[in-house]
């Protein structure tokens, strides 16, 4: 990668904090950030379900979240979760309950792995606040240049979506999870290809909050491959979110 590129790497950091939410405040923040990206813009659920502006469902409480966070402004800018798999085989991950017509089971049953060390990615999330280019249409909670933000860190916000994966990976490292699987919409699989962490599909696309379709990799493999640039900020997110978990394993 050129200069430019790996210099934004490492300057998302300083704009950026990767966060592993522990406290009611963080994952509040967290579920409305997704009230707003899955509710109002996107109508991916009813947001007369959660008049308190914070979407939420049953897989929150057994779930790892993070939480990246807009330093300058202290906004909630995205956040992702990770579903680990029970043991006990009637609690389903999300694509087993909602998307189970849609897998491919011979490839699934095939790689053989144990439900303890199975995880699900889900609710990615980026705050339009943060997806948007000046002069677009804003949100109500105002568009980027209401952040009052130079060029050099707009350029970082590219950068966020990103390091949800990365986050996303630290965190099924960290609990042993060594594979995991994805609903995720086709062009995010491409995305993050383009940082050497591929994705295999899983099971044919299907309507599900967009046209969705089951991808999955092995933790390993997306840490073994990652480009040398996002390696350095891969190492900085799990060390940052390490440090919550391991406190928090320890109590």
């Amino acid at each position: 990668m050129d200069n430019e590129k790996e210099s934004l790497t490492r300057r998302f950091l300083q704009y950026f904090q990767v966060e592993l939410a522990t406290s009611a405040e963080d994952k509040r923040a967290i579920y409305e950030v997704r009230y707003r990206v899955y509710c109002e813009e996107f109508k991916y659920e009813s947001g007369e379900s959660f008049p308190d502006k914070a979407e939420m469902d049953e897989y929150d409480e057994r779930s790892l979240h993070c939480l990246i966070r807009h330093k300058s402004s202290g906004r909630a800018a995205g956040c992702v979760r990770l579903v680990p798999a029970s043991k006990n085989i009637t609690e389903l991950l999300p694509f087993e309950k909602f998307c189970a017509e849609s897998v491919d089971h011979v490839f699934v049953d095939s790689l053989n792995t144990e439900r303890s060390h199975i995880a699900e990615i889900s609710r990615l999330a980026v705050d339009g606040a943060f997806r948007r280019r000046p002069g677009e249409v804003a949100t109500r909670f105002g568009g980027i240049e209401a952040l009052d933000c130079s060029a050099a860190e707009t350029r970082t916000f590219s950068l966020i979506a990103i390091s949800g994966f990365l986050a996303s990976a630290a965190l099924a490292e960290l609990s042993g999870r060594s594979d995991v699987f994805a609903m995720m919409e086709p062009f995010l699989p491409r995305l993050v290809s383009r940082s050497g962490i591929c994705w295999q599909q899983a099971g044919r696309p299907i309507q599900y909050h967009g046209e969705r379709a089951l991808y999955y990799i092995k933790t390993q493999s997306a840490v073994d491959n990652m480009l040398p640039d996002l390696k350095e900020l891969y190492l900085a997110i799990y060390q940052e979110i390490a440090d919550t978990y391991l406190s928090l394993i320890h109590i």
